[in-house]
């Protein structure tokens, strides 16, 4: 292994030296678990601020004056750029050293941290949101490249299976202390410590990092392939910014063109990259991965299934709290029981129900997420503006074991078979993926779950007009007067529907006669609001969810693609438990 007490320079190795950084031969680190608590550490500062963001969504948006696209860049913003550069950040470990990019990764994470604490303008918060991820995107490839390389065949089960746990404790965590922290208001600072929580912690993994972790890299001559990270960020960018924008901009004619452009960039990304690999050069992306059909089909798989995610995670937030009026530590609290779900379920999937039943696990994971689905669209569609957390308790704990069966088994199926000296570009590629998949998801919100508030808001005034009419009689206004106030009424709500999410309320909600002075007559139009919102967001939830059992369906169609899991390399007792699913957006979601 090219470590710091031995060879640091890879240039000074033999030609026929071993290519594997791990050599069997190298007796196991004695620090490796110290190290492992470091790595899981930054795992957990990741996934966390994925969850604990989502559920302070809307006192972010009220506090900074954010619209709709501003919030969105600040959940797939990070996402995108952690994408971006994922792979990139994965080859630049195996270059550099895996320890240094980490180190150079959880630092920049913790500054970024520190400045989206600070930030007072949607806009600063979006850019160091954009900071944080691409810190992310070099610090996280490492852990699992580190912990492929420090620990013997027969450990890695063991450390891996303790990624997993820490990311369903990331997801649980996130969620309530978002809650917690943003109702609390602590010091006046409103959502602001949920990125400050990571300034000690990141600052404790850096001393500590620094001592305990042992250097590797890849022992060849390998180069960054810079033409390839500007054709794949090119690419990419040209599909997100417009997916992103497209709304609050009216969806102009130059978004359509940059996503189609997106295409022959992407292609020409692909030619240069298997045009460097049959020069005996050193792609971004090893194109060899995806001969391997574990591989390619287990990303595949990942793609969609984190694309739903990230639908799901958004609009989920969005509904509960801004459809329902939910605080943030009620939204927070309820997301419980799906995190409940996934810890469990991905534990006992990898070590318990794969060894048995193979891929069919996976089968049975998008299976039980779809019940869940068709439980939630039963539950919102019944009770209305007067859902419960209770209500969600059950759809929400079969959609998280789901997630847990899915999320759990298909690291490790994909990364299998890698060689050790891929190991970082392969976990870099696997891990752009989920992100990829979130950020996308994200993006396809402003389709299929803002873009459809509008049309919902007539539907919902179509069944609460009739009782807002009776109530105003009741309290006695004229006929007359009623029928014209529920007309008002039904155009403010399509018009606040249709709107771009910024606090100024639509011209149509500020003339009369909407504006009313009797207080019987403010207590019904207050409750048709309040139920037209709910069932508003609630109808645009459940389109959300028809598409996000649309995509589980085809990468179940996937998943027969995907090999039988093998025996644990170096145990044949004790399974080997993949590597952390990153629960929540990822992704979101």
């Amino acid at each position: 292994m090219a470590v710091e007490n031995g060879i640091d320079d890879p240039r000074q190795l033999p030609e026929d030296a071993p290519q594997d950084s791990a050599a069997p031969e190298s007796p196991p680190d004695p620090r490796r678990w110290i190290a492992l608590t470091v790595l899981l550490v930054a795992s957990f500062m990741d996934l966390l601020d994925v969850t604990i963001v989502n559920v302070a969504l809307p006192s972010i948006q009220s506090t900074l004056g954010a619209g709709y696209a501003a919030i969105q860049w600040v959940t797939a913003g990070y996402a995108l750029a952690f994408a971006l550069l994922l792979i990139t950040g994965g080859r630049l470990g195996d270059i550099y050293g895996r320890k240094r990019i980490f180190m150079i990764g959880i630092t920049g994470f913790t500054l970024a941290s520190l400045l989206c604490g600070i930030a007072q303008e949607p806009w600063q918060l979006a850019v160091f949101r954009l900071v944080q991820g691409a810190a992310a995107a070099v610090m996280i490839p490492q852990v699992l490249a580190i912990i492929h390389v420090t620990f013997p065949a027969g450990e890695r089960g063991k450390a891996f299976g303790l990624a997993g746990a820490i990311g369903g404790l990331a997801a649980i965590m996130g969620m309530v202390m978002g809650g917690v922290l943003t109702h609390w208001d602590l010091f006046g600072l409103a959502w602001r410590p949920i990125f400050l929580i990571n300034v000690p912690v990141g600052i404790a993994g850096i001393i500590i990092g620094a001592r305990v972790i042992r250097e590797s890299r890849d022992p060849r001559r390998v180069r960054l392939d810079l033409t390839g990270v500007l054709l794949a960020t090119g690419a990419l960018l040209l599909l997100f910014f417009p997916l992103m924008q497209g709304r609050e901009l009216g969806w102009p004619a130059w978004g359509f063109v940059s996503m189609a452009a997106a295409v022959p960039v992407a292609a020409l990304f692909v030619a240069h990259q298997r045009r460097k690999t049959g020069r005996g050069g050193y792609p971004l992306v090893p194109m060899s991965l995806f001969g391997q059909r574990g591989f390619s089909a287990g990303v595949s798989v990942y793609l969609l299934f984190n694309i739903g995610m990230g639908i799901f995670f958004l609009s989920w937030t969005l509904y509960m709290q801004l459809g329902l009026g939910w605080s943030p530590l009620r939204a927070g609290l309820s997301g419980v029981p799906f995190c409940l779900g996934a810890a469990p379920g991905a534990g006992i999937s990898v070590a318990v129900l794969m060894p048995r039943f193979g891929r069919k696990v996976l089968h049975a994971g998008v299976g039980l997420m779809l019940v869940g689905i068709v439980a939630y669209v039963w539950v919102t569609a019944q009770f209305g503006a007067d859902v419960s957390f209770w209500h969600q308790v059950l759809p929400l704990l079969v959609f998280g074991v789901g997630f847990g069966f899915v999320a759990a088994p298909l690291p490790e199926i994909a990364l299998s078979d890698v060689r050790s000296e891929d190991a970082g570009s392969a976990s870099g590629l696997f891990n752009a993926n989920q992100q990829l998949g979130a950020a996308f998801g994200v993006a396809l919100a402003s389709v299929v779950f803002f873009g459809m508030l509008g049309g919902q808001a007539a539907s919902s005034v179509d069944e609460v007009g009739p009782r807002l009419r009776s109530d105003l009689v009741a309290a006695g206004v004229t006929e007359a007067r009623a029928d014209e106030t529920v007309t008002a009424f039904s155009r403010c709500a399509e018009a606040s529907a249709k709107s771009d999410g910024h606090g100024d309320a639509p011209a149509a909600c500020t003339r009369e006669p909407l504006l009313a002075s009797q207080p019987a007559v403010e207590r019904a139009l207050a409750e048709a609001d309040r139920e037209g919102t709910a069932l508003t967001f609630a109808g645009a939830f459940r389109i959300a969810l028809a598409s996000i059992a649309g995509l589980l369906v085809l990468a179940a169609l996937v998943v027969p693609l995907l090999p039988r899991r093998k025996e644990p390399e170096g145990s044949v007792e004790e399974p080997a438990a993949g590597p952390a699913p990153a629960a929540g957006p990822a992704p979101a979601v």
